[in-house]
């Protein structure tokens, strides 16, 4: 890639039923400042059948630049791996239909990369409600406070430089990073992008979380569907740290070892008494945290949050921890990856 020369870039999108926000989002790309000859839109399709299809079959005829590809498989792995295959750019940009995007967006990313000498960058993810209703505001919330989401640096907009790191969200990955370390891991129906960046680290590669880019994603509108996908995000993070031989962080341990406390210990109150001490303490020390922090979040937006607020913090912490927990049971005991199969675990919104 040549200083100051911008090169011909393929966007990808997997989709399934994203009828809503599809076209804010590809008209976020539209309007870019990079551009549209120097670009392929890969919609990558899991058989949508609300409208999906039809709205992005009507932008391909008002835009050569986008492409509508099939993927029966239905689960993102398998569409992004779809999508590179068809790619004809380089850098490949990973796009989430429930994003939008800045104007100078695309240029920074391709700047970056080259500037940074990375092999994979990505910005900083600005959380946003799916509508004004009071439940819809918690769940942004939750997963843009640290109590929500620990020290999750792309979720917390808090480095000032760019920086690098484990993993970004919607990765610009130089199109030889999947010629070295292997395309998407088609198990991994979540955290697919964790196990991808975790292989390009053990490679060898660089990926650089930059501040200055930044995408606004729009979240679940409500605590069943955060709790679903906070489940699945647990549930595969055990078989990262399986198949990659290196031990998980203190940030991911934290809720398994809550939803192991409260579990076990009412047990171990049988024969040890004062287990149920433990117990309290340790449910107590997580609802006054919880209410504080609730409490000025309510404050600060509006009281008809604070009974979401309350609920979806300990919601998501049980989410991620029991997922987590099954997960390790399913991968570390079990050995379920190794039968030889996919996850059947099912992918929506």
């Amino acid at each position: 890639m040549k200083a100051g020369v911008l090169p011909f870039i393929s966007i990808i999108i997997p989709v399934r039923n994203e009828r809503a926000y599809i076209g804010a989002c590809l008209d976020s790309i539209l309007v870019g400042s990079y551009p549209l000859e120097l670009m392929e839109i890969l919609v990558v399709d899991g058989s949508s059948d609300d409208g999906t299809r039809e709205a992005v079959l009507s932008y391909a005829a008002r835009y050569p630049c986008i492409q509508l590809l099939d993927n029966p498989a239905r689960a993102v792995p398998h569409a992004m791996n779809i999508g590179i295959r068809a790619a004809r750019g380089d850098p490949v940009v990973r796009v989430d239909a429930h994003a939008h995007y800045g104007p100078g967006y695309l240029q920074q990313l391709v700047t970056s990369l080259r500037e940074l000498e990375a092999d994979n960058v990505g910005g900083v993810v600005l959380t946003r409600p799916a509508s004004a209703a009071p439940e819809a505001r918690a769940v942004s919330t939750i997963l843009s406070h640290p109590f929500g989401v620990g020290n999750s640096q792309f979720r917390l907009a808090r480095l000032t430089a760019p920086a690098e790191v484990d993993t970004v969200p919607f990765g610009c990955y130089r199109r030889d990073v999947f010629d070295r370390i292997g395309y998407y891991d088609e198990f991994f129906i979540r955290n697919q992008d964790d196990e991808l960046n975790a292989r390009l680290r053990q490679a060898g590669g660089r990926i650089f979380l930059v501040p200055q880019i930044q995408v606004e994603y729009v979240a679940r509108d409500s605590l069943r569907k955060l709790a679903r996908m906070l489940y699945q995000y647990g549930y595969f993070k055990p078989l990262i740290a399986i198949k990659l031989g290196r031990p998980a962080t203190l940030r991911q341990l934290g809720p398994p070892l809550f939803v192991l406390a409260l579990v076990l210990l009412p047990f171990i109150a049988l024969a040890v008494p004062y287990a149920w001490a433990v117990w309290a303490t340790v449910f107590l020390a997580h609802l006054a945290v919880n209410l504080t922090v609730s409490a000025q979040e309510a404050l600060r937006q509006g009281w008809r949050l604070s009974g979401f607020l309350l609920c979806g913090f300990l919601i998501a912490h049980l989410a991620y921890g029991w997922g987590y927990l099954i997960g390790t049971f399913d991968f570390g005991i079990r050995r379920r990856h190794l039968r030889g199969g996919r996850s059947d675990m099912a992918l929506s919104r």
